[in-house]
C-alpha cells in the first residue's frame, strides 16, 4: 500500500518523468511473509527442543561415555537454536530444521 502511494507522489510530482518501483524496495516488501513463516517455523521448532538442561542434569549419574555423548548431542542443538542467520537470504528457520534433522541422524 505505501508503495502505491510513493509511486501516486512520484507521479504527480515528476509527470513527464517515467518512474518505477525500486527491486530493493520491491523485494523487501515480498520477503516479509516469508520472514514471517518462517519466523513462525522456527519458534515453534524452540519449542520441541525445550529441556536441555533437565536431560543434561537427569544423566549425571550414568556412565562418563554416555554422559559425555548427552552433553554434546544438547551442546550441538543450543548452537543450532542460537545460530540465526542473516535472513532474508538465509531463512534461519529452514536452518535449524536442517541442523536439528542432522543431530537427529547422526549415529
Amino acid at each position: 500500500m505505501g508503495n502505491n502511494l510513493n509511486a501516486q507522489a512520484v507521479g504527480l510530482a515528476l509527470p513527464s518523468i517515467a518512474h518505477g518501483l525500486c527491486h530493493y524496495h520491491y523485494l523487501k516488501e515480498a520477503i516479509i511473509p516469508i520472514y514471517e513463516a518462517d519466523r513462525h517455523a522456527k519458534k515453534e521448532l524452540k519449542k520441541k527442543v525445550r529441556g536441555l538442561r533437565d536431560i543434561e542434569r537427569s544423566v549425571t549419574n550414568e556412565d562418563k561415555d554416555l554422559v559425555t555423548i548427552i552433553e554434546d548431542y544438547c551442546s550441538a542443538v543450543r548452537s543450532s537454536i542460537t545460530n540465526d542467520g542473516h535472513p532474508p537470504l538465509e531463512a534461519s528457520g529452514l536452518k535449524l530444521q536442517e541442523n536439528l534433522t542432522l543431530i537427529e541422524q547422526s549415529d
